[in-house]
């Protein structure tokens, strides 16, 4: 297990429930791929996941975040953390939870892991 990659990974939902998108950011590569569940779309690149920030940021409040069952591996250079994300959020006054088996892939770069990739499969509440 690496828990620095941990880590990452936690602080980057801290900042996500913070609204303090700038310091997100800086936890990406710079080819960054993530999905999201808002736009229903790919991000891929720095600057679509910052132009995304800025777009629905100032829709979004009342952020939340919890994750269990955390588990991370590393090869060389490259790590994955994989992890049960559940959050909440309101969004354009509407109240969302996502529940999620969510996976980070990492790669070193200069030194430092960044995140290269994000993706979340939401799933339905079970009924």
């Amino acid at each position: 297990m690496n828990h620095e990659l941990e880590d990452i990974v936690r602080r980057m939902f801290e900042d996500v429930d913070r609204m303090d998108f700038d310091a997100v950011a800086e936890l990406f590569t710079d080819d960054v791929q993530e999905v999201d569940e808002i736009s229903r779309r790919w991000m891929r690149g720095s600057a679509d996941v910052h132009e995304y920030f800025k777009q629905m940021g100032p829709m979004l409040s009342d952020l939340k975040s919890s994750l269990s069952d955390v588990h991370s591996v590393t090869w060389g250079d490259a790590g994955i953390v994989t992890c049960w994300l559940d959050q909440s959020y309101t969004f354009e006054g509407r109240t969302a939870s996502v529940s999620a088996p969510t996976t980070f892939v990492f790669r070193r770069a200069g030194g430092e892991w960044k995140i290269a990739l994000i993706h979340s499969l939401p799933l339905p509440e079970e009924g």
